[in-house]
């Protein structure tokens, strides 16, 4: 996740660059259950509204907890699938919030309605994220659901009305990429707290939608449209705030841009740039899914690390015999091709494997979905490096 109010608010008032320092335990985005109400097109999970076997018990689950809080993960993202449609998730989520843990809740919003804001309230989630991928039409058209977007964004206003802090999360191809401006308005206009702009990954369906992808100019005007609200709203005293994920290269896309609107501030810029260190997958945010599978995050479901029904997600975590999670844990990884060849892989850690993954079979490729200039990550163009291109989803190549 890349902060981008916390990075754009150094402009004005910048703070002191300090060492990176990765947390005690990584944040878990922990997918409680795979079903779901809606069959999204981007969704890493391919959820279906059916029930999958072998999903943790409740008991297994407050056990994985008790390692968790031992293991000093700050935070457990609550997700599914629907967690909603999990029948006991008032129950896991009290536990979380009782153990200390930072507790968000990850829904589509749909089945936030008078008879659950209430317990939702009393839980005391400390963040709620909603997933809004355009306005009525374009948004119901990816969740494949008439009306669905009416029925998120009147989750999000009970979330508001009882004091929750929510967000949205907009995650951009071809298909919505022209509405992220009325998006932004969407947001002034309910108050929400905070916009999550997510690049599409090459996941689930979303890898076997890859051809949607938003191509290097749509995702360099998003940026340049983001930057510019963000700065706006700092400058106005608001308080919203702005991320960014699934896309590293953002951090040296923003660092561009300071360059050439503030030049003075480039290098107090890079040095916090750096001291972020890009993409976290398998140091600082883990994933653990419905049934017990520990992956690098989110988007690594078709590589297991091991099962907490098996071994505790703290040892799991740490074992580095595994060769993917060597490589993600090293500094610097061992990249190849265009990202090992960039002079500001030092800002974005590589940036996402799993597409280089998907798309080559090799996690330590290339990531195809770097919309960077070869001159802006200083390869000259001469250079023998070429650039692998995002190809269609085909279910006969083993590679995606």
């Amino acid at each position: 996740m890349f902060r981008l109010t916390k990075f754009l608010s150094e402009i004005d008032n910048p703070t002191p660059v300090g060492v990176r320092r990765d947390p005690p335990g990584p944040v878990v985005i922990w997918n409680l259950i795979r079903r779901c109400n809606l069959t999204c097109k981007h969704c890493y999970a391919i959820s279906a509204d059916k029930d999958f076997p072998g999903e943790l018990s409740l008991e297994q689950i407050f056990a994985v907890m008790d390692d968790l809080k031992t293991f000093r993960v700050p935070a457990l993202i609550l997700s599914g699938g629907e967690p909603l449609l999990r029948p006991d998730i008032y129950e896991i989520s009290r536990q979380a919030k009782s153990l200390g843990f930072y507790a968000g809740l990850s829904t589509n919003g749909t089945l936030i309605d008078e008879t659950r804001i209430d317990e939702i309230a009393d839980i005391g989630y400390d963040y709620v994220g909603v997933s809004i991928d355009g306005m009525a039409d374009t948004h119901d058209k990816f969740r494949r659901l008439e009306g669905a977007f009416d029925k998120s964004m009147e989750g999000v206003r009970l979330c508001r009305e009882k004091g929750l802090k929510v967000g949205l999360r907009f995650t951009m191809t071809q298909d919505n990429a022209a509405e992220l401006g009325d998006m932004l308005d969407l947001l002034d206009q309910e108050n929400i707290d905070r916009f999550y702009f997510s690049h599409l990954n090459y996941a689930g369906r979303g890898n076997h939608n890859r051809k949607d992808d938003a191509i290097f100019q749509m995702t360099r005007n998003a940026m340049d449209m983001l930057f510019e609200r963000c700065l706006e709203g700092i400058r106005k005293g608001e308080t919203k705030e702005f991320v960014t994920g699934n896309n590293d290269a953002d951090g040296v896309y923003l660092l561009k841009w300071i360059e050439k609107n503030y030049p003075d501030h480039a290098e107090h810029m890079r040095a916090k740039l750096v001291q972020w260190g890009g993409n976290a997958s398998g140091v600082n945010v883990a994933n653990i899914d419905n049934v017990g599978e520990v992956h690098p995050d989110t988007m690594w479901w078709h590589y297991g690390l091991g099962n907490v029904k098996d071994r505790p997600f703290s040892e799991i975590w740490q074992d580095t015999s595994d060769p993917l999670m060597a490589g993600l844990k090293s500094r610097p990884r061992p990249l190849k091709g265009r990202c090992a060849a960039c002079c500001h892989v030092d800002i974005c850690g590589g940036n996402t494997r799993v597409r280089a993954d998907q798309i080559t079979g090799d996690p330590w490729a290339e990531d195809p979905a770097c919309y960077l200039d070869d001159d802006e990550i200083g390869i000259d163009e001469n250079s023998a490096t070429g650039r692998i291109k995002m190809t269609p989803f085909s279910a006969s190549r083993k590679a995606g």
